[in-house]
């Protein structure tokens, strides 16, 4: 009884979890609130004041000369890194109205950090850095736990094969391939679809885009939603930003697997070729009262102390552990 509470208290709560994820996107809310409050109305006048100053050499100067061409340059790469690049009558980048702000309200606690994209009023570049001070570690915490739950689920699936399989190296590996697989499917392989047909982009800009976000290396190189001649949904940053969520806490789940490999490699050698065959057998393996297959009970001897450490190390194949030493 102590073991299974042992077990049951090392298990994340998902009614916690979900709390966790709510407060998550409140502090979102909040950065994308603030940002387009400070940075919309710089945003519009310099759109205004750059729409202005355009008319105006285009009136004054039937055939420009160099120093004019060079002064019409700097004040078009200046409004695009504000943002406020203008093509005929309208401004199609509007990166700090809301959906922007919240953009970059990800890609600021996720430490991806495009470069695209700054403050640029004293007040919005001091409340960006409280904003990251507070927001990254809650971003590490909501990444963490989303794995763990990943890392939860995928232990299930490994003893309900092996349960099913009688085999439970086997079990595992099945079940790592499809977490492996399915994540590559979801976060690597299809978005870059999406990005084809969104962006303009050939599948392997798709590609390496998607792979540099999730990395957080965020080079900046390629960004969605700047071509100006195409018109963008609402819905398409934000469903960007959500994967970018998924997507990293997937790339924690894989992280965890290749460091309980790394960490514990004699460990998970002596669970196959330390035991006797008898570990193997089917009869280690009972169902629980929900169904799923428990683990043998320990023999009498065996410490509390390792009864703990069994029960919180995160591979299924610890069941099949053979326990003290042979009378």
């Amino acid at each position: 009884m102590e073991t299974k509470g042992r077990a049951r208290g090392c298990t994340c709560s998902v009614p916690g979890t979900l709390i966790l994820l709510l407060i998550y996107l409140a502090y979102l809310a909040l950065g994308t609130g603030v940002f387009w409050a400070l940075e919309g109305r710089l945003e519009w006048d310099s759109s205004r004041r750059f729409q202005r100053d355009k008319w105006a050499l285009l009136r004054n100067f039937t055939c420009l000369d160099g120093p004019a061409l060079d002064s019409l340059i700097r004040g078009i790469v200046q409004a695009y890194k504000s943002g406020a690049l203008v093509i005929g009558n309208t401004s199609s980048m509007a990166r700090w109205e809301l959906v922007g702000s919240f953009f970059f309200s990800v890609s600021t606690i996720t430490t991806i950090g495009y470069g695209n994209l700054s403050p640029h009023t004293l007040a919005a570049r001091l409340f960006c850095i409280f904003f990251a001070l507070v927001g990254i570690p809650l971003n590490l915490v909501v990444l963490n736990r989303l794995g763990r739950l990943m890392l939860q689920g995928m232990h299930r699936c490994a003893r309900r094969l092996g349960g099913a399989l009688q085999d439970p190296a086997k079990a595992r590996l099945l079940a790592g391939c499809g977490a492996l697989l399915s994540g590559l499917l979801l976060f690597l392989l299809l978005p870059p679809l999406l990005f084809s047909y969104m962006e303009g982009w050939n599948y392997m800009e798709g590609f390496y885009f998607a792979f540099i976000t999730l990395s957080t290396v965020g080079f900046g190189d390629y960004m969605i939603g700047m071509d100006p001649d195409r018109k963008y949904p609402v819905w398409y940053k934000n469903v960007i930003s959500l994967w970018i969520l998924f997507g990293m806490a997937w790339l924690a789940l894989i992280i965890q697997l290749i460091l309980s490999l790394m960490e514990t490699p004699g460990e998970s050698c002596s669970c196959y070729h330390g035991g006797s065959k008898e570990d193997f057998k089917p009869s280690s393996w009972r169902q629980g009262p929900d169904g799923e297959p428990e683990p043998h009970s320990p023999p009498p001897g065996y410490h509390s102390e390792e009864t703990a450490e069994v029960i919180q190390h995160p591979e299924p194949s610890i069941h099949t552990v053979h326990h003290g030493k042979d009378s």
